[in-house]
Parts: structure tokens; C-alpha cells; sequence
């Protein structure tokens, strides 16, 4: 019964980067992973890939044999996979109780209008019983800007109904929101993606999209009543952010810890197994832009205070 993580994303939202963190950060807590590459043009792969798509199909075969573009050459070869997809879940069967994170192509109409995806993600949980969480991966630059957010929701919410899956939205690179300039808003009303009505006056300053108002306005009432998406926010490279994120996986999918996770970093692996979320009652405005460096400061103290803890105990417990 393989748990794990289908992300999705836009290109450049950190996809390929967040697997390996993740991947990392699974591996220093003791639980046992792999990740797939289901992206066929995905050339440039950072991580370790246990099952690679590219094995089986080549984008560049099909681009011209078909006379097809980048994007048709990638709708194409998802096809091709869900007709295929024993191979797929044949060689997930020998990863069976590994945590399996797969990495999608950024081609958004993959994951919010084409079937494919949503068919494969479907036969592998019939046929291996794979409970996957989706993770779609927003850059937390459209903050910056309304109209860039509102096309963010509107993606995620087609994103949420077209897989019909347990679904975390994230809005990565939370590290770089301080360099930005001044969010219009707290950043926690784009977390929380609160009252939307505030956002069409500063829509209507723009001269270009002045003619859209009554537009952004009923767009912005359809995603309120459906009343789905809100958003996680996550900086890769700190430990506790990845901490906060995972626990919000591991609850939507509904995984509980099992024998594969025996051993890693003990700091971290003792904090996910206790429940601990330390940023469970901090804003993300406090903790991102206006407290970020203070905060950062106090988790690398705490870090290094329980790892001086763990020595003196591994210290004391062997023998001699």
C-alpha cells in the first residue's frame, strides 16, 4: 500500500526542486522513498530518480515523427502512458512499501483539462493501491501581483476538481517574499484566500484591465463559492517549514508512520513522530516578512540545541 505525493505545478513554480527537498528531508527523518520522473522533457533532474518515464518514451522521438510541438509532443506521451501504464505500475510494485513522490510535467493543461494524468493516478490506485496526496506548487511571486493571483486560484481550483484527489496547494519560495516589494495585502489573505473583494479595486487601477472589472469580479465570486483552495507556504531549504508541509501531507492522505521509517535525523524524526508543528500558531506575514530573520535565527539555536541534546544521550547509552 504505497503512500505518497503527485506534484504539479507550472514551470518555474520549483517542482524538481522540491522533490529532492523533500526527498531529502524524508530520507533524514528514516522513511524510506523514491521518486518517479513522469516528465518526459524533464532533462535537467536534480534528484536521484528510481523509475524514469524517459526509459520508455522520448519527447524528441515523438516531436518528429508526429510533427507535433513541445506541448502537443507532451499531451501525446501522457496518453501514451495511460495506454502503458502496466509498465508503470509494474515497476512501482517493486517499491511496494516505499513512500513515492512523483514529479508531473509543468504543462498545466495536464492536470486542470486533460484526463491522462487523472487516469494513470487512477489505475495505480486500483491496481497497487497507491494513495497519493497532490501537491500543486505555486510561486510565491504572484502575491505581488492580483492579477497573477487570481490566475493562480483559478488553476488550483481546476487543478483540485479536475483530479479529485486529497490536495495541498503551497506557495513555494517563501524565503525570496521579503526581497519582493510590499505585498498589497497581509500575506495571510492569500494564504487564507479571504474575502476576494479586495482585490478587485486594485484590479481596476490598472488601465489595461479596467474593461475586466465585472470579469475579475464574478471570477473572484466563483472561486469564494466553491470555497476549496487556501494555501500552505513553504521555503525548501528550511527544515521546519518542510516540517509543517509534510504533516499537512502525511494528514490529507491519512498516513501514519510505519517500519520504514527506523532511524535518520533524530532531531526531526522525533518532532514528526511527536506531532510537533512549530509554525502551527505563527502567521505566515510574521514568520515570511515581518519576523523572518528573528525566526530563522531561533530554529537554527533550537536545531543546534537538540542535536547537542541527541549526542549527550547517544553519548551516555554506549557502552563500554
Amino acid at each position: 500500500m504505497p503512500f505518497g505525493q503527485v506534484v504539479v505545478g507550472p514551470p518555474g513554480s520549483g517542482k524538481s526542486t522540491y522533490c529532492f527537498g523533500m526527498h531529502q528531508f524524508l530520507s533524514a527523518i528514516g522513511r524510506q522513498c523514491i521518486i518517479v520522473n513522469l516528465d518526459p522533457a524533464n532533462d535537467f533532474m536534480s534528484y536521484p530518480c528510481a523509475i524514469d518515464i524517459r526509459k520508455v518514451i522520448d519527447i524528441e522521438t515523438i516531436q518528429n515523427d508526429y510533427d507535433l510541438g513541445p506541448n502537443g509532443a507532451l499531451i501525446f506521451a501522457m496518453e501514451t502512458i495511460e495506454y502503458h501504464v502496466d509498465w508503470l505500475c509494474e515497476e512501482l510494485e517493486a517499491h511496494k512499501d516505499t513512500y513515492v513522490i512523483i514529479d508531473c510535467p509543468g504543462q498545466v493543461e495536464l492536470f486542470t483539462d486533460h484526463d491522462s494524468l487523472q487516469k494513470i493516478i487512477s489505475t495505480l490506485s486500483k491496481r497497487i493501491d497507491f494513495r497519493p496526496v497532490v501537491v500543486q506548487l505555486v510561486d510565491s511571486f504572484c502575491c505581488t501581483d492580483p492579477a497573477a493571483y487570481i490566475s493562480a486560484l483559478l488553476v488550483c481550483l481546476k487543478g483540485m476538481l479536475q483530479l479529485d484527489l486529497p490536495h495541498i496547494n503551497v506557495l513555494s519560495k517563501a524565503d525570496l517574499l521579503s526581497s519582493y516589494a510590499a505585498l498589497p495585502m497581509n500575506l495571510d489573505f492569500y494564504t487564507n484566500v479571504e474575502d476576494l473583494s479586495y482585490l478587485t479595486p486594485i484590479l481596476d487601477r490598472d488601465p489595461r484591465l479596467i474593461r475586466y472589472s465585472q470579469l475579475n469580479k464574478t471570477i473572484c465570486e466563483l472561486i469564494e463559492e466553491f470555497g476549496l483552495v487556501s494555501f500552505e507556504v513553504l521555503a525548501v531549504e528550511n527544515k521546519v517549514s518542510m516540517l509543517h508541509l509534510l504533516q499537512k501531507i502525511d494528514q490529507a492522505g491519512g498516513y501514519s508512520y510505519g517500519s520504514t521509517e527506523i532511524g535518520g535525523d533524530i532531531v526531526w524524526a522525533n518532532a514528526v513522530r511527536q506531532g510537533g508543528d512549530p509554525l502551527q500558531d505563527v502567521s505566515p506575514q510574521e514568520r515570511w516578512i515581518d519576523r523572518r530573520e528573528e525566526y530563522d535565527r531561533y530554529e537554527r539555536e533550537m536545531e543546534e540545541k537538540y542535536l547537542e541534546e541527541s549526542q549527550k544521550v547517544n553519548e551516555e547509552e554506549e557502552p563500554y
